[in-house]
C-alpha cells in the first residue's frame, strides 16, 4: 500500500503541466505517529517520533522502518545529519544533542541559546536552529552554542529548518507555509504552501525538499525549483461597477466636463468575462503614452444642481499570484524599449536629485544583481517609511525625507529608487475588495511592478509589505492577493490620467461655479 501511495501521487502531476515549487511528488506513510524532525543520511530518512522518543531510519521507497534509536531526551524535534552523527534539538530540555546512529551513544550536548529550539540544520562549520518561543533563527557554534548571528523567523511558529542550495528553508505551523530565506539577512524570498495542516520537519534529498506533517503523520517530497515562474490561486469572480457622479454647484455653469476611465484588460492573474458595459457610451476609446486604454466621457452646459454620471461595469475573475524568484536566475539583459521608457526621469521621481543619488548609492553600492538591488531598496523603504494618508502626491525626495506617505507616495518613491539604480519600474492601479465579498471602495490602491530579466514584470507592494514579519515582507515582493481589479498600467504622467489611476476628471466653468465628484466601486460576487 505504501508503494502504491508513492506512485499514485507522482502520477497526479500531469506530464503536460510543468511542476511548480511546492508540488507534491511523493507521499510516504511510515505507520508512525507524531512525526517531528526529519533528515537524510544518503540512504535513509531519519525521522523523530515524539510519542515514542525515538529516531527511526525510514526506507524512502517503501516507508518501512529499517532501524531505530532512543532519543537523548523526551521531546525530539529537529534533526540534521552531519559528520556521520544525528544532531537533534529538544525544546523540552532546551538542548542540542549529537548521537552516533551506529552505536546509539549520545556524544555531545549543547545548551541552546534560546529556550525552545525546534529545527536544526548545518551550513559548513556552523549549526542553524530555529526557536518557536523566541521566533528567531540563529547561526551558532557547534562547540558551545555561541550565537554567531540571528534574525527574526518568518512568522510566529517556526518548526523545521534545512540548508539547501545556498538558502535556509523554514517551515511554520501557524501559516502552514515553507519559506526560502537568504541566510545573509533573513529576507524571505520564496513562499511555498505546506502540504499538510501541521508542518514540522524539513530535509532535502537531491533537488527536492522533504517535509513531515505532525497531524497527518506523513512524509512529503516537494518540488523545490522547476519550470514555472509563478502560480495563480484563490480565484474569485465578481461584478464591479465603477461610477463617477459630477454635480455642478454655484451660480455659473460647467461649460465642458471630461471623465477619463482606465480600461482594465486581461493579465496573468486577471480575466475579463465578456464585454465591458458603459453608461453612457464613451465619447471615444483612446490610448495614452503608456499604452493604457482609456475611455473618455464628455458633457456640456451643466447648470447649478444638475449632474452627469458615468459608469463602467465588468464581470471578471481575479486570482492571487505568487512568483518564485531565485536571485541567481535573474538576468541582466533588459530590452531596449523597456530601458528607454521605464528608466526615464519624471518630475514626481526626480531621480537626478542629489539626495536620491546618494541614498541609492548607500543602499546598493556596487551590487549588480537586479533582484538584490531591488530587494535592498524595498527593504529600505519598508524599514524607513510609515503609511500616512495626508493628502497630496509629493515627489520622491520629499516623501523619502519625510518618511511618511500614502500608497501612491510609496509607489513614486520606489519607482525613483529603482530607476536611479537601473531597475525598470512602473505602477499599476486598482479597485479593491474591502472586507466582505460584496463591498464598496472609494479609496483604491496602487503598487509597483519591476522588470526582472528572466521573469518579466513582477509585483512589488511596499505599502503591503510594511510589516515587522519577514513572511509578510516576502509575500509582498513578488505576490498580490485576489482583492483587486487592476485597471491601470502606467509609468508616469499620462496625457489623459495625469498622475492618477482608475480615473481622472477635467472641466471648464463659467462664472461662480464648481464641480463636486463622487467616485466609488461596488463589488458583487458572481455565484457559481
Amino acid at each position: 500500500m505504501r508503494i502504491f501511495i508513492c506512485v499514485l501521487l507522482a502520477a497526479l502531476i500531469p506530464a503536460s503541466v510543468p511542476a511548480a515549487p511546492g508540488d507534491i511528488i511523493r507521499e510516504i506513510d511510515t505507520g508512525l505517529s507524531h512525526l517531528t524532525g526529519i533528515t537524510w543520511d544518503g540512504r535513509y530518512f531519519w525521522v523523530a517520533d515524539r510519542s515514542e522518543d525515538r529516531f527511526m531510519a525510514v526506507e524512502p521507497e517503501t516507508g518501512n522502518i529499517a532501524s531505530s534509536l532512543n532519543s537523548p531526551a523526551y521531546f525530539p524535534s529537529g534533526l540534521a545529519f552531519h559528520d556521520n552523527l544525528l544532531w537533534n534539538t529538544d525544546p523540552g530540555s532546551g538542548k542540542i544533542y549529537a548521537t552516533d546512529p551506529e552505536t546509539g551513544l549520545h556524544l555531545h550536548t549543547i545548551d541552546s541559546p534560546t529556550p525552545s529550539p525546534t529545527g536544526i540544520t548545518w551550513e559548513g562549520d556552523y549549526i542553524w536552529i530555529c526557536d518557536n518561543r523566541s521566533d528567531l533563527i540563529l547561526k551558532i557554534s557547534p562547540g558551545d552554542g555561541t550565537t554567531i548571528t540571528s534574525f527574526p523567523a518568518p512568522a510566529g511558529d517556526p518548526r523545521g529548518l534545512v540548508y539547501h542550495r545556498g538558502y535556509l528553508w523554514c517551515s511554520d505551523r501557524i501559516t502552514d507555509r515553507i519559506y526560502m530565506i537568504d541566510p545573509e539577512n533573513g529576507w524571505v524570498i520564496i513562499l511555498l504552501d505546506a502540504p499538510g495542516p501541521f508542518s514540522w520537519g524539513l530535509a532535502s534529498r537531491d533537488n527536492y525538499l522533504v517535509n513531515t506533517d505532525y497531524q497527518r503523520d506523513r512524509i512529503f517530497e516537494l518540488v523545490c525549483e522547476d519550470e514555472r515562474d509563478f502560480i495563480t490561486f484563490d480565484t474569485r469572480k465578481a461584478t464591479v461597477t465603477f461610477t463617477t457622479e459630477a454635480v455642478a454647484e454655484g451660480s455659473g455653469r460647467v461649460r465642458s466636463l471630461e471623465i477619463f476611465y482606465a480600461v482594465p484588460s486581461d493579465r496573468a492573474n486577471q480575466k475579463l468575462l465578456g464585454e465591458i458595459s458603459w453608461s453612457p457610451r464613451p465619447s471615444e476609446l483612446i490610448t495614452d503614452n503608456w499604452d493604457q486604454k482609456v475611455a473618455r466621457f464628455t458633457a456640456t452646459d451643466l447648470t447649478s444642481g444638475s449632474s452627469f454620471e458615468a459608469s463602467m461595469k465588468a464581470d471578471f475573475e481575479t486570482s492571487a499570484i505568487r512568483y518564485f524568484i531565485y536571485p541567481d536566475r535573474v538576468g541582466s539583459d533588459i530590452p531596449r524599449e523597456i530601458r528607454k521608457r521605464y528608466l526615464a526621469d519624471e518630475d514626481k521621481y526626480d531621480i537626478g536629485n542629489p539626495y536620491i543619488i546618494e541614498l541609492v548609492d548607500g543602499i546598493v553600492g556596487n551590487q549588480e544583481n537586479l533582484y538584490i538591488k531591488a530587494r535592498s531598496l524595498y527593504q529600505y523603504l519598508i524599514e524607513n517609511m510609515e503609511y500616512e494618508l495626508s493628502g497630496g502626491w509629493n515627489t520622491a525626495p520629499t516623501v523619502l525625507k519625510r518618511k511618511t506617505g500614502s500608497c501612491s507616495e510609496y509607489t513614486f518613491a520606489y519607482v525613483a529608487l529603482c530607476r536611479a539604480a537601473g531597475i525598470p519600474a512602473r505602477y499599476v492601479g486598482s479597485l479593491v475588495v474591502r472586507g466582505d465579498e460584496a463591498s464598496y471602495d472609494e479609496v483604491f490602491h496602487r503598487w509597483n511592478e519591476i522588470y526582472l530579466p528572466g521573469y518579466g514584470w513582477v509585483p512589488v507592494d511596499a505599502n503591503a509589505g510594511d510589516s515587522k514579519y519577514p513572511a509578510r515582507q516576502g509575500a509582498a515582493f513578488g505576490g498580490i492577493s485576489n482583492r483587486f481589479l487592476i485597471t491601470t498600467e502606467g509609468g508616469g504622467n499620462s496625457e489623459y490620467l495625469d498622475w492618477s489611476y482608475n480615473h481622472m476628471n477635467r472641466w471648464v466653468t463659467e462664472g461662480k461655479c464648481s464641480v463636486r465628484f463622487f467616485t466609488a466601486a461596488e463589488w458583487e460576487p458572481i455565484e457559481e
